[in-house]
Order: structure tokens, then sequence, then C-alpha cells
């Protein structure tokens, strides 16, 4: 499969990823900063820091080998959530 870059506008290409406690955050080659909650990927939830921040950039998304979790920057952008991600319940 061939991938062009008008499938992929450039400016689209994460440059750098990171977690924090409770967000996943994605730099893009436009200068752009995404940033989607943690919760909405139980794989990376549920990961340990560690394997958070064994991150590989590729030319559309973000892959964490460890944790064989593959995000998209147009998902991100989309707000597109893993099956099943639920929100967690808000203390009373």
């Amino acid at each position: 499969m061939t991938i062009s870059h008008d499938t992929y506008p450039e400016g689209e290409r994460p440059t750098e990823a990171w977690c924090d406690l409770h967000d996943l955050h994605v730099r893009l080659a436009d200068g752009r900063h995404v940033s989607t909650p943690l919760w909405w990927y139980p794989r990376l939830l549920n990961a340990t820091p560690s394997q958070r921040n064994n991150v590989k950039l590729m030319l559309a998304g973000v892959h964490w080998p460890d944790v064989d979790e593959d995000l998209s920057v147009r998902g991100m952008l989309a707000g597109w959530k893993a099956p099943g991600a639920k929100a967690p319940e808000k203390a009373a």
C-alpha cells in the first residue's frame, strides 16, 4: 500500500507525543497541539508511565510498542475514542 502526502498532509505529521497523568498530548508539524483524555484509550490509561513514554512517531500517527497501541492524528482530531471507552465517574 502506498501512502501519499495528499492523503496525509505534512501539517498533520506528529513531531512530539507525551502523556501526563490524565491526557495524551501530540504536537503537529504545523504547530498545533492536540490533547485528548487518556480514558479514551484504555490501553494507554492502564499502561505504566514507562510504557507510555516509549513512543514511536509515524507519518500519520503515534505507536506505543509496549502496549501495542496505534493512534492516528486524524482520529484524535475527529474525537474518536476506543470502542467501549468510558469516562471515569466523578466523585460526589
